[in-house]
């Protein structure tokens, strides 16, 4: 995924932190403030340690699911079609990234492990995928890979989704690098092509999964009963897929009978030029929102306000320190909640109406932490400000 992972991270900061108590019965959502009152947020780090984090789940056990794209990984393979330069070749492994468990005094464990992961080329910024996302439906944890599949050099292993057994085992339940293979979209990038494909986000209704593909600008729709996989948008129909028609899906969600996905923009990066789509399920779709910068993670709360995750807000390269989340109200009113984000990738919120933030998600190994928003409302002074 040329398109964010572009740019080399130096930068090396840890900080360490501790879930607070909560609640976890509370309901989910955060306050709407009455009249003379503001919303203040806090934001601290509750979690340190991963790799790279990605999408990230409250599972039904109240702890908090992470996928990490791990530490890439040396191996090289060439017996297939390989990325194109300056971002392939790819070096691999089949045992590099995990998923991780958070419970709620910040502690991490290794839920799944020895999954696979991938580094680009020098010239892609040595920029790591693995597992992309995970998804729950009811008890069961399903995830998806990003870094595998043979032009990621990891032969033996698809790009694909996965079934977590309970005993921590995995089964592939379905082969996207095949299906992607076999069904391409109508306008491929010949320069910002990846044949496995490069998996950003997974959501789910009732018992099937819905999975973005930012390369090959498309969304499918999944039966992990079956393993049928089928296409539900090809975004690229109406975007040519070259220069500045390019778009790409990342976070997706479901919200009131809907889906809504945020874009990524070309690269370098242009300001304001990401967007939040809104998309029924027969497959049309169009502009909720514009304006945004770099869209990693979208969200609702329980008053219809979309939260946006942006990356590198204001620079035209991946830059720590330049993330954000802004709130759309539903009469179009906008507010940066927390700013500061260094390289941020996905958001959830939590059973306890705060939002979670896979933070450093691009960078060094182990550098990755989970962020933790609050929000409060308090009345207006002259001296009151707001994160």
């Amino acid at each position: 995924m040329r398109k964010i992972f572009s740019s080399a991270i130096l930068v090396a900061i840890m900080i360490s932190c501790f879930f607070a108590s909560c609640k976890k019965d509370t309901k989910e959502g955060t306050p709407l403030c009455g009249g003379g009152q503001t919303t203040v947020t806090t934001s601290k780090v509750v979690a340190t340690g991963l790799n790279d984090p990605r999408g990230l789940k409250f599972g039904p056990d109240g702890n908090l699911y992470v996928a990490e794209a791990g530490v890439g990984g040396t191996n090289a393979y060439s017996l297939c079609t390989q990325v194109v330069p300056p971002v392939g070749p790819y070096t691999g492994s089949d045992t590099g990234s995990r998923i991780s468990r958070i419970d709620w005094q910040g502690v991490r464990t290794t839920f799944v492990d020895h999954l696979p992961s991938s580094t680009s080329a020098p010239g892609g910024g040595n920029s790591l995928q693995g597992v992309a996302d995970v998804q729950f439906i009811g008890n069961t944890l399903y995830a998806v890979f990003a870094g595998a599949g043979c032009s990621h050099a990891v032969p033996d292993i698809p790009n694909g989704v996965i079934k977590v057994n309970p005993d921590r085992t995995w089964k592939m339940i379905v082969n996207c690098s095949e299906y992607l293979m076999n069904n391409p979209v109508a306008h491929i990038d010949p320069d910002d092509f990846e044949p496995d494909g490069t998996p950003y986000s997974m959501t789910s209704v009732g018992n099937d999964l819905y999975l973005t593909q930012p390369n090959q600008q498309e969304i499918d729709k999944i039966d992990p009963a079956t393993g049928k996989i089928s296409r539900i948008v090809d975004v690229s129909i109406l975007h040519s897929g070259l220069g500045g028609n390019w778009i790409g899906p990342t976070s997706m969600v479901y919200h009131d009978g809907n889906f809504y996905f945020g874009t990524l923009t070309p690269f370098p990066v242009v300001q304001g030029a990401a967007k939040v789509y809104k998309l029924s399920p027969d497959g049309s779709y169009s502009v909720f929102a514009s304006g945004f910068t770099t869209i990693l993670g979208i969200a609702f709360d329980d008053h219809d306000r979309l939260y946006v995750l942006e990356n590198t807000v204001g620079q035209s390269e991946l830059t720590p320190g330049f993330g954000d989340v802004v709130r759309v109200d539903p009469s179009g009113n906008r507010q940066v909640i927390t700013a500061g984000l260094h390289l941020p990738t996905a958001m959830t919120f939590g059973p306890d109406g705060k939002l979670y933030i896979s933070d450093w998600g691009i960078g060094p190994p182990g550098l990755g932490q989970i962020v933790q928003v609050s929000f409060q409302c308090e009345l207006v002074h002259a001296d009151t400000k707001t994160n």
